[in-house]
């Protein structure tokens, strides 16, 4: 699987950043090799506890160049970092002036998977859900195949796979141009809508990006893109729900306790595809992967059992409550197109019940560009609770705080709290509203932290 042109002369990785979900992805494929593995991460969490369980050893300061021993070896240590380490980081730094080959993640995952079949799955939105569908349709079928996933599966419980097969599935992601180190054989391109124009700085030169992206697909191979997506390729099927494409669904609704969907393919009709994960855009994640597994060969009996056995990904509509008169979902939407498609998902398994929205903007550049979006699509809830922003890599903007969001925001139940305080707050709120209850969790920062405690509260 892994190129020797490039990595036999390592036999160690060193990853600064190793808790993040896309290397540790490549953390526990150099593992699965039997190589020395260890790296630094900014903070403990449920995922380094479960690498550290692995047998990676991972240390949360900054050795600078005293990092452990048994990697010092410049020559057969390769690093491996994240563009979210600050750039005067003092390991990183080091290993930049010491003489290691120093490459970024997207860089090491491109020369592991350009010597096999590679289905990538890019867009603005579901990407992670549809290429870990992808590969869960793969994985029941006699192919099998090797996958990198941009969240921890149900399915598999993990972000990694590794199968005795020459299929790769990829998560190819467009933040820091990182899917331009890809040549897939063949991929999904689930959306182009802007997002991260703190690096590509207009909308523009983001559609550049994954025209640029297109174009290194194989020109023997396949692009499946949403109807909404203006790309090119020498052999393209477009998809879509409720709309005419090569590849459609129609009907969404729930039938057997399954959401289900009658779909359209360009050589038949399937009735009544059921999945195994709920909602309208995971109802269209399906379309496209059907499209994808039919050019790799799957039959209809297979796909559909793939379909129907997918159980999605950590944090995307991931159910924590599923009680008559108490529903609690938890996701990892942080665009506006992605909270509409959360909402307009609960508002249709869900009609008549009361909504509550507890969001987390992520990134002051983000919600800065996406201001009204996210104000509209909140709107729609019948009770908001917002966290402060999230910042991650970003210093804050003078007027882009979760206070002028929640004056932008329409409904009448609206407020703002701490994360201290927020399981409280809500949990008290519900002793006085005991109607029929959605609660939500949205957004791409560390919500997933009040999780659990919300969860404990509301049992």
């Amino acid at each position: 699987m892994i190129s020797k042109e490039h990595i036999e002369q390592f036999d160690r990785a060193y990853f600064i950043g190793v808790g993040g979900i896309g290397m540790s992805a490549l953390a526990r494929y150099f593992n699965s090799l039997g190589w020395p593995v260890a790296g630094y991460d900014k903070t403990p969490s449920t995922l380094t506890a479960k690498l550290e369980e692995e047998g990676i050893e991972i240390h949360y300061e900054d050795f600078g160049p005293s990092i452990p021993q048994a990697f010092r070896d410049t020559e057969k240590t390769l690093v491996i970092y994240t563009p979210a380490i600050p750039v005067n980081f003092g390991e990183l730094l080091h290993v930049q002036h010491a003489g290691y080959v120093v490459k970024k993640r997207a860089e090491v995952l491109g020369m592991i998977t350009q010597n096999t079949k590679g289905l990538a799955v890019a867009g603005t939105h579901g990407k992670t859900t549809t290429s870990t569908m992808l590969a869960h349709l793969l994985d029941v079928s006699n192919e099998k195949c090797n996958a990198f996933l941009g969240g921890i599966s149900s399915n598999f419980q993990s972000n990694f796979v590794q199968g005795d097969s020459d299929w790769t599935v990829v998560e190819a992601d467009e933040f820091d141009r990182s899917f331009l180190h890809l040549t897939p054989l063949a991929s999904i391109i689930t959306s182009t809508d802007a997002d991260h124009l703190d690096i590509y700085g207009n909308s523009d030169t983001f559609l550049e990006g994954f025209k640029e992206y297109a174009s290194q697909i194989q020109s023997s191979g396949l692009l499946v893109r949403h109807i909404d997506v203006d790309l090119s390729h020498q052999n393209v099927r477009t998809y879509a729900l409720n709309r005419q494409a090569d590849y459609s669904g129609w009907n969404p609704r729930v039938e057997d306790g399954f959401f289900t969907v009658d779909v359209r393919t360009p050589s038949k009709d399937w009735k009544s595809v059921a999945l195994g994960l709920p909602g309208v855009h995971n109802a269209e994640n399906a379309i496209a992967c059907i499209a994808l597994a039919e050019f790799v060969g799957l039959d209809e009996a297979t796909i559909r059992k793939g379909l129907k056995t997918f159980k999605g990904v950590k944090r995307r509509f991931e159910y924590h409550i599923r009680e008559e008169n108490l529903v609690y979902i938890d996701d990892y939407a942080h665009h506006p197109t992605e909270i509409k498609a959360l909402i307009d998902s609960v508002e249709l398994l869900y009609a008549g019940k009361r909504i509550t929205g507890i969001f987390q903007p992520h990134l002051f550049t983000r919600t800065r560009d996406f201001f009204d979006g996210f104000a509209e699509q909140l709107s729609r809830l019948d009770e908001v609770i917002l966290m402060p922003i999230y910042p991650a890599r970003e210093e804050p903007i003078p007027g882009i705080t979760s206070d002028a969001l929640l004056e932008k925001i329409t409904s009448a139940d609206r407020n703002l709290f701490s994360a201290s305080t927020i399981v409280e707050e809500v949990t008290e709120a519900l002793e006085v509203n005991r109607q029929d209850n959605v609660i939500l969790t949205i957004g791409a920062g560390d919500i997933d932290r009040i999780v659990e405690p919300l969860k404990n509260a509301l049992s």
